[in-house]
């Protein structure tokens, strides 16, 4: 139990239990007041649900090994369900701004607000706090899926200290139009959020490379454990999920044994994967010939 719930796949299902629970704290805020903007805080606790859903169905399928049909394994499926959750963000946002376009026609009486504001703020508390454990872990263990939904979260818990600090100040001083007011900057805070999320998510569909501080850190790796060779060029790498891809052509003298550059290539790879988790490096070696003089050159 204890592994399971310190894996990836167990820190998403907890996401969908504290999604359930801050959807029902957060409903029943909407319940007692009417509020149009705490309905548009509930409307989207409905997506963070959803969205925890497909993180963890996600998470799962990437962490099946590879197999025939998928040779580089299953990585990229996490990005799959950050552009699903961005889409569910704007699905959320056409509704809120179609219920409070209504509210702000005929504005409505708050009631019960003592109540349901204590409601809502203790499901942003616990949003709080479990938005810096996903994004904690999820950068930890390098899973897309687990950061963009902690992302969400932390967007949702400032739009809804956005809402409740409205709410108390329509609350005091009577106008009513705030409300649905209120809701619409929500709608357009995750409106926002979601674009953030579905443009993150096509960099790694695209196989962007990682970034610059690591790609020099990798390159310091391989001149300091290439000894033995002349150089190494066309260092490229890419990023699916928490997987990390490495290539490069490695150049030694052309006298030298095939035992000799395997044990240099062996030497690299070994210090790339303590350093560098979950990655698969291919080193393509070339006789010295085929030097360029340029890229990283072993000293």
């Amino acid at each position: 139990m204890k592994n399971y719930f310190g894996s990836t796949a167990g820190i998403a299902s907890v996401s969908v239990l504290v999604g359930v629970v801050v959807l029902a704290l957060k409903y029943y805020a909407f319940h007692l007041t009417g509020s149009v903007a705490l309905y548009s805080d509930a409307l989207e606790s409905i997506v963070n649900v959803a969205a925890s859903v497909g993180a963890l169905l996600a998470i799962r399928y990437s962490a099946l090994p590879a197999d025939a049909n998928h040779p580089y394994g299953h990585h990229k499926a996490e990005y799959f369900s950050v552009v699903a959750e961005g889409a569910l963000i704007i699905v959320a946002a056409v509704l809120i701004f179609h219920e409070a376009y209504g509210a702000f026609l005929a504005p409505r009486t708050i009631e019960e607000p003592e109540a349901g504001l204590l409601f809502n703020g203790g499901a942003s508390v616990l949003n709080g706090l479990w938005c810096a454990v996903l994004i904690a872990v999820g950068r930890k263990r390098r899973s897309p899926a687990l950061v963009a939904d902690g992302k969400h979260l932390l967007t949702d818990v400032l739009s809804s200290l956005g809402v409740l600090a409205g709410l108390i100040l329509a609350i005091v001083t009577g106008i009513a139009v705030l409300d649905p007011i209120l809701a619409g900057f929500v709608a357009l805070n995750i409106l926002w959020s979601g674009w953030k999320l579905v443009r993150e998510s096509i960099g790694g569909l695209m196989d962007e490379a990682v970034p610059t501080e690591m790609l020099d850190k990798i390159r310091g790796i391989i001149s300091a454990n290439a000894v033995g060779a002349i150089e190494a060029h066309d260092v490229r790498t890419r990023h699916a999920g928490r997987r990390t891809f490495i290539d490069f052509h490695l150049v030694v003298p052309g006298t030298m044994t095939v035992a000799d550059a395997h044990e240099i290539c062996d030497r690299i790879e070994k210090a790339l994967l303590a350093e560098v988790v979950d990655t698969l490096i291919t080193i393509h070696v070339e006789p010295e010939d085929k030097a360029k003089l340029q890229g990283v050159v072993v000293l």
